[in-house]
């Protein structure tokens, strides 16, 4: 187990996944500046209650961890962040700063479990889509051959609500992640299968 800060956010950030920031509240300047100086990541979370900005929000109970990549000040008192997501954690025990600053006690979650292998469905598609797009609109490198990996960027990409994709972030069976990734794309009308 291990204390981070946390930061609830409208937005799911899965492993190896890319997240841009703009930090202004002074209790995230404060998580900021501590994660620059001592290079350690703090814990995105989706809001399950609440707003970002203002009274603490209520954090979903799994989350991503998030390591600062690149940064800079623009003008004093904001933070334009790239943030990398790294490993999930599941959150034990929260306690909330006088600034508002939400910490917690929190276990690493394993690896997933299931076959190592990528879907071919899903594979496909995010071929297709990376072809399209270019290489440069995902986080390198590109490792289609990766379940974990193609799993998450399908589930970043995909237009459904914040609570479908915490869903694909807490699963913790790669065959059922694909298998609820491949049923939302039939039901989109991107494949017929």
């Amino acid at each position: 187990m291990q204390e981070i800060s946390i930061f609830p956010l409208h937005t799911v950030l899965f492993p190896d996944g890319i997240l841009q920031l703009k930090i202004f509240e002074q209790r995230y300047l404060e998580m900021t500046k501590i994660c620059l100086r001592d290079n350690r990541p703090f814990g995105v979370c989706q809001i399950r209650e609440g707003r970002e900005v203002g009274t603490p929000a209520l954090p979903e109970a799994v989350g991503c961890l998030a390591m600062i990549t690149q940064w800079d000040m623009p003008q004093l008192g904001l933070f334009q962040l790239i943030v990398r997501g790294s490993k999930r954690f599941r959150i034990i025990e929260t306690r909330v700063a006088a600034n508002g600053l939400i910490s917690g006690q929190v276990e690493l979650l394993p690896p997933e479990s299931g076959p190592a292998e990528v879907d071919r469905i899903c594979g496909e598609v995010l071929k297709a889509v990376v072809d399209k797009v270019g290489t440069a609109n995902f986080p390198a490198p590109i490792k289609l051959d990766d379940a974990a990996w193609v799993a998450y960027r399908l589930a970043e990409i995909l237009p459904v609500d914040a609570a479908v994709k915490q869903r694909l972030l807490e699963l913790q069976d790669a065959e059922a992640r694909f298998f609820l990734l491949r049923r939302i794309m039939t039901e989109q009308g991107l494949i017929n299968r």
